[in-house]
């Protein structure tokens, strides 16, 4: 069998349903066994998979993620939000940006934001004032934001596969720093708008400092887990995986013994839902493996450098081409696929125009994160369709202007790299 034949029948089997797992799979067993390879490598990179350092970081944290997001801390998220911020023009919307960014940072996943926040949200901007498309489109959109923030799931896998594909240069620690600026500046242009769409509505209740105290105190204990994260981490206490351990661990006794709000009965049915978004990164993760050890093998990243050195004459050239790239990607591909597909093709090819693969990451993940609300995969869209009984046309509609503004911020992201390196020192 030809490799083009090969790739045809799984391209078919994929469009029937084949889970891309399977399909990474297959296409570096047919690599390696035209390139006479015994295809018991992929085994052996499965296994592999296991004995790479820091890899519990990413089922801790999704546990952790989890368990918030069944508990009452989104609720106390939105308090405590709009008592710090509801009373600015457009606060409320303000609110629904702070507090998506930070959910999705800590869950990983922007569906399980909409599910979490979206019933707290809608409402709430609907019954202040704001359009429906509005309000559709801010939540909608807002479940990807987060993406860039400690110790979001992405980020962390960009680290550890960049580590794997010889971005040395590339610490876990350095992307959680890398990512601040960038998120923020995403957040900050969606606040301006916020506060545009805001200015013609009614100002929420004036700033109350009894309530910042309640609503302080009812979140007293979640505040610490931001703490927890970085603080272990750049004080040089905890390794990334350490503090993924401590803030499972720390999260588990607050929402199931301190707060109760997870009972011992319901605890099996929030792992495993951690459990199956973790295996599917996994099993997505040591085929990618597989297939970037072919890749390698077969000189695909050298040649494809050579291609672009003929055609691509700049680093900014080259990152305009890797935008429209990665925003193309993102309509096809969850972000986790994408991400250990395309780093250990696109690492060395960026090293090579002098870029610096934290910076690559942060331009990646930007990008990346438009994915999660552009059709025809945006998951936001499904996920929000089925939780607000809206047509996927309308929500579509409904997140042009957040594309647009968070677009531009991808732009300034990708050809402003001080921007993610600035804080690396």
């Amino acid at each position: 069998m030809s490799l083009w034949l090969g790739l045809l029948i799984l391209l078919a089997l994929a469009a029937l349903g084949m889970p891309l797992f399977a399909v990474i799979a297959g296409v570096a067993l047919l690599g390696f066994h035209l390139a006479g390879y015994d295809p018991v490598v992929l085994a052996v990179e499965l296994y592999r998979l296991g004995d790479l350092p820091g890899l519990a970081a990413i089922p801790l944290f999704a546990l952790a993620g989890y368990l918030l997001g069944e508990s009452g801390a989104p609720r106390r998220l939105v308090r405590l939000s709009n008592a710090l911020l509801g009373w600015l023009p457009g606060g409320l919307a303000i609110v629904a940006i702070v507090a998506c960014a930070f959910f999705t940072a800590f869950t990983g996943a922007s569906g399980v934001t909409i599910v979490a926040l979206g019933a707290l949200l809608y409402p709430a901007l609907r019954q202040a004032g704001y359009s429906e498309r509005y309000s559709l489109g801010l939540v909608t959109a807002g479940g990807s934001l987060g993406l860039l923030f400690a110790p979001s799931l992405p980020l962390i896998l960009y680290g550890f596969v960049a580590g794997q594909a010889g971005g040395g240069e590339v610490t876990i620690p350095d992307l959680f720093l890398a990512g601040l600026l960038p998120g923020a500046l995403m957040m900050a242009l969606l606040s301006l708008q916020a506060m545009r769409e805001g200015w013609r509505l009614p100002r929420g209740a004036r700033f109350s400092w009894s309530e910042l105290a309640g609503a302080l105190r009812e979140s007293a204990w979640e505040l610490p887990l931001p703490l927890i994260v970085l603080g272990g981490i750049y004080s040089g206490a905890l390794a990334a995986s350490e503090a993924a351990a401590v803030t499972a661990l720390y999260v588990l006794i607050v929402t199931v013994l301190i707060n109760r709000e997870i009972s011992f009965r319901e605890l099996p049915r929030v792992m495993a839902e951690a459990v199956r978004l973790v295996g599917a990164v996994l099993l997505i993760l040591g085929a990618a493996l597989a297939l970037s050890a072919w890749l390698v093998d077969q000189e695909v990243p050298t040649r494809l450098f050579e291609w672009l050195s003929r055609h691509v004459h700049s680093p900014l050239a080259f990152l305009l081409l890797l935008n429209l790239f990665l925003l193309a990607v993102g309509m096809l591909l969850d972000i986790f696929s994408a991400v250990v597909i395309l780093v250990p093709l696109l690492l060395p090819v960026a090293a090579a125009f002098g870029i610096h693969p934290v910076h690559l990451g942060i331009v990646m993940l930007a990008n990346l994160q438009l994915g999660y609300f552009t059709p025809p995969v945006g998951m936001n869209l499904f996920i929000a369709a089925y939780r607000f009984g809206r047509p996927i046309g309308t929500l579509v509609r409904a997140c042009i202007p957040f594309f647009l503004i968070l677009a531009a911020a991808v732009l300034l992201i990708t050809w402003w790299p001080g921007l993610s390196l600035a804080l690396l020192g």
